[in-house]
């Protein structure tokens, strides 16, 4: 009867940590999720309702976009998707930009033909999200948590051979794909001069960063509830136990300040942030 009573009692335990683990990921009330996973982290921001009330509906834009949709070979699946703007002189510089957790959208499109317009590079917007998008934060948010890792990896080397062996890639994203610019640079190695990561979750493995050939550009909003100065400053930790440069650009605004088409946008905290970031990247 005792070890009948201790095994029910130690099964509960066992229960009680297998929850408490589960919640540290799922729970969102707290500022910093406990994944080790910066975008599974990012991904379960999508069951907190305060976060998806941080996204309203995006306002229509004005489509501007004069590039063109591309196709490209992904190894293990259907070709890949993405955007892209030629420069105007022939280069084998490119920008890759992520997109937000709404796809590739026409913001998306205007942005990726402005920094081609800005730099006078190629600028390929990388689809993740296999040519869907959302217009409500609940169809934003299934798409941020049905984004398949491997696939998206895969995704971004069929964009590398798309632009050629002799490339030189820049990065840069805004919110989940702020997270993905960073792992852009990490999968892409030594073709990556440049990173840009506007609010989005940071790699946290010190191992994973110590291989970046690029510093890298974090855009922070200081009213970010999410991608907090908590998560930055343990960025900023992690990024000089790697060894490797980073330089934090703070804005006195809140998550998603960039984005013309997003109720919060901060008309004069995005100028700046646009100014510094092509600062940055023309010097790259």
């Amino acid at each position: 009867m005792k070890i009948t009573l201790y095994n029910l009692v130690m099964k509960n335990i066992i229960g009680l940590l297998l929850l408490s683990s589960f919640f540290a990921c799922q729970n969102q009330e707290a500022p910093i999720p406990m994944c080790h996973d910066p975008n599974a982290a990012f991904a379960a921001f999508a069951s907190d309702r305060a976060f998806r009330d941080m996204h309203p509906v995006p306002q229509p834009v004005a489509v501007t976009h004069t590039g063109k949709e591309i196709e490209f070979p992904v190894e293990g699946g259907p070709n890949g998707h993405g955007y892209l703007a030629w420069s105007s002189t022939q280069t084998n510089q490119y920008l890759l930009l992520f997109h937000e957790w709404w796809g590739l959208n026409d913001y998306i499109r205007n942005e990726t033909v402005k920094w081609a317009h800005d730099l006078n590079i190629n600028v390929l917007a990388v689809d993740l999200y296999d040519g869907k998008s959302a217009t409500t934060p609940e169809e934003a948010g299934k798409l941020i948590q049905s984004c398949d890792q491997a696939r998206a990896r895969a995704i971004i080397a069929g964009a590398a051979r798309f632009a050629g062996k002799n490339a030189e890639f820049s990065t840069m994203g805004w919110c989940f794909g702020g997270g993905w610019s960073l792992q852009a640079a990490l999968e892409l190695g030594a073709q990556v001069k440049a990173c840009v990561v506007f609010y989005g979750m940071p790699e946290s493995d010190v191992a994973k960063l110590e291989t970046l050939s690029a510093d890298v550009l974090m855009v922070h909003a200081k009213k970010d509830k999410w991608i907090n100065d908590e998560v930055v400053q343990t960025f900023r930790e992690n990024m000089k136990a790697a060894g490797k440069t980073l330089t934090v650009e703070e804005f006195d605004a809140d998550h998603a300040f960039a984005n013309p088409s997003s109720p919060r946008y901060n008309d004069a905290a995005a100028r700046d942030a646009r100014a510094k970031v092509l600062t940055y990247l023309k010097n790259k």
